[in-house]
């Protein structure tokens, strides 16, 4: 019953997002409803019943086909292409930035500046009080990304934070706080996620690639969070080793709306408004805490792993993930008090079980990968990684190792 429960919230999610937008047809259909329940046994009341239901009926009708016309309006088809790097250089504001492309697996802009920046935990929030809401432009396209994506796949439309700002090194004063805003995934599904995605006006034959008309500034770079339109949820992910020394990696399911059966990192979703929140109900100030918390609470969701069993968590990367709109990634690295083969035995619970097929451990040694990537070879082609992390790893999972073994390299 439990996975029938969370498939129904699921559709119930899709069908109440769209109704939202879609509320006139909505109360068109109430009113053929109550025109019908309103037919008494009288002349008079069934005169007027009739009238109200006809015009009820074709008001319904009318909306119907509007609204069927409106959503056959556009064409979409997938962009099969590697990301265009070329095409969008990094902002100038962030120092040293390069673009990590690794074949099938998506595009990453990182900054070793910024990784180490993070490290410093010095960068302060400020949550807005006012939601994200989808631009018009985007709204009008909503109804028809949902079903592209959740086709195969669970969705729920469950809160999720999304960001205004960049971690960037500052020199002498304290960096301005990064602003903060709660949204739905679904917004995130209708805005970040069309990256992939070309659409086209059927009537006018007019393109909308969001690359180009979202992602690039007037220079032609690539936009800052700063001046972002989109949701940009922030993703948070980290890798957590055993006390025995493995790397705990999880297999992600085929209904997973990114990396779907990849390995994914120890712990990786998104930061919720939870996260912002303390255990004795204080708001968190700093952004590392806030972070730490998503990563913290994604790794015992997916893994099993006890509160207790977290030694400690650390920041170690920042990044942007291009084909899902340039999205904020923050990649960390958790010490656990419990070996791997306690841990095998561990199940998850609840709506992960949609998600996951189940937590393994590898070993892996970061500072033979740290020492490796200081070289120059890229980490989705490093020999001291097991082959299966190579061939099988999703993004986020490269990223996080890639940080966390240059960062060992660095401190040691």
């Amino acid at each position: 019953m439990g996975k029938l429960t969370r498939r129904a919230r699921a559709k119930a999610d899709y069908y109440a997002y769209s109704a939202a937008r879609e509320w006139p047809v909505a109360a068109s259909g109430i009113g053929v409803v109550l025109g019908a329940a309103t037919i008494l046994p009288s002349a008079i009341g069934i005169v007027l019943s009739v009238l109200a239901l006809a015009l009820g009926t074709a008001t319904f009708v009318r909306d119907l086909r509007l609204l069927r016309a409106r959503w056959a309006g556009f064409e979409f088809s997938a962009i099969a292409a590697p990301f265009p790097t070329a095409e969008l250089p990094p902002p100038p504001a962030y120092p040293g930035a390069k673009y990590l492309a690794v074949p099938a697996r998506g595009t990453a802009l990182v900054s070793d500046p910024i990784d180490e920046a993070l490290s410093a935990g010095n960068f302060r929030i400020a949550v807005s009080e006012e939601p994200y809401r989808l631009p018009p432009k985007l709204k009008a396209t909503a109804p028809h990304v949902l079903p592209l994506r959740a086709k195969g796949r669970v969705l729920f439309n469950g809160p999720i934070v999304g960001m205004r700002g960049e971690p960037l090194p500052a020199a002498g004063a304290a960096p301005a706080p990064i602003r903060l805003h709660r949204a739905r995934f679904f917004d995130a599904v209708c805005s970040n996620e069309l990256a992939t995605l070309r659409i086209t006006r059927k009537d006018t034959g007019e393109e909308y690639d969001l690359r180009r008309e979202e992602l690039a500034d007037s220079s032609g770079s690539l936009r800052t969070l700063a001046s972002s339109e989109l949701a940009d949820l922030v993703g948070v992910s980290t890798i957590a080793f055993t006390s025995d020394g493995k790397l705990v990696v999880v297999l992600q399911s085929r209904r997973n709306s990114a990396s779907a059966m990849l390995l994914a990192p120890s712990g990786s979703g998104s930061l919720e408004p939870q996260d912002l929140d303390t255990a004795d109900g204080g708001r968190r100030r700093m952004l590392h805490t806030a972070v730490i918390a998503g990563m913290e609470r994604e790794l015992r969701e997916e893994t099993g792993v006890l509160p207790g069993e977290i030694v400690s968590t650390r920041l170690t990367g920042f990044a942007r993930w291009m084909e899902r709109g340039a999205k904020p990634e923050f990649f960390g690295i958790t010490e656990l008090s419990v070996d791997g083969d306690t841990l095998r035995t561990r199940r998850t619970r609840g709506a992960e079980k949609l998600f996951s097929e189940g937590a393994n451990v590898l070993d892996v040694d970061l500072a033979a990968l740290g020492e490796e990537l200081s070289a120059g070879t890229a980490v989705a082609e490093a020999s001291t990684l097991p082959a299966r992390v190579r061939d099988d790893a999703s993004l986020p999972l490269l990223l996080c190792l890639r940080a966390a073994a240059l960062r060992r390299t660095l401190h040691h």
